[in-house]
């Protein structure tokens, strides 16, 4: 006997824990949905940052602005609740020269945009890189 159901409906599913019936080993089987919620990234890319910029993927990220050489900003598609968020960022290496990943201070975060870019290590001088990529984690507003 075969049971088939189908629902349609424009509604909400609301739950507290989600569980998993026994693929994983160990303990950790089920997770709380305030960890999803609060430790999931809330936008993430990796950019083409030489030339004419150009997302290679994104989450949340609506488009980039190209500031000046090596310096970028990330406009989010939902906005953040506040400032107050964290920005993790990384770079690649070109001619043999290693680059990191810099934000700039004298922009702070805002609820719609992040400015971030590429410096190298030995100089702290700016420069466009092409791969450059970005997560921000904090609270949705």
């Amino acid at each position: 006997c075969i049971w088939r159901l189908s629902i349609m409906a424009n509604g909400t599913i609301a739950f507290d824990t989600l569980s998993t019936s026994g693929q994983i080993t160990g303990t950790a089987k089920s997770v709380d949905t305030d960890y999803v919620v609060n430790g999931s990234a809330k936008a993430w890319w990796t950019l083409n940052g030489t030339g004419t910029i150009a997302p290679r993927d994104s989450f949340n990220v609506s488009s980039f602005d190209d500031v000046t050489t090596g310096t970028y900003d990330a406009n989010y598609t939902n906005t953040m609740a506040d400032g107050n968020y964290s920005f993790q960022g990384t770079t690649g290496i070109a001619s043999n020269t290693a680059y990191v990943f810099a934000y700039h201070t004298s922009t702070a975060p805002s609820t719609t945009d992040i400015r971030f870019g590429c410096e190298t290590s030995n100089n702290a001088t700016l420069q466009d890189q092409s791969y450059v990529y970005g997560t921000i984690n904090g609270d949705v507003a």
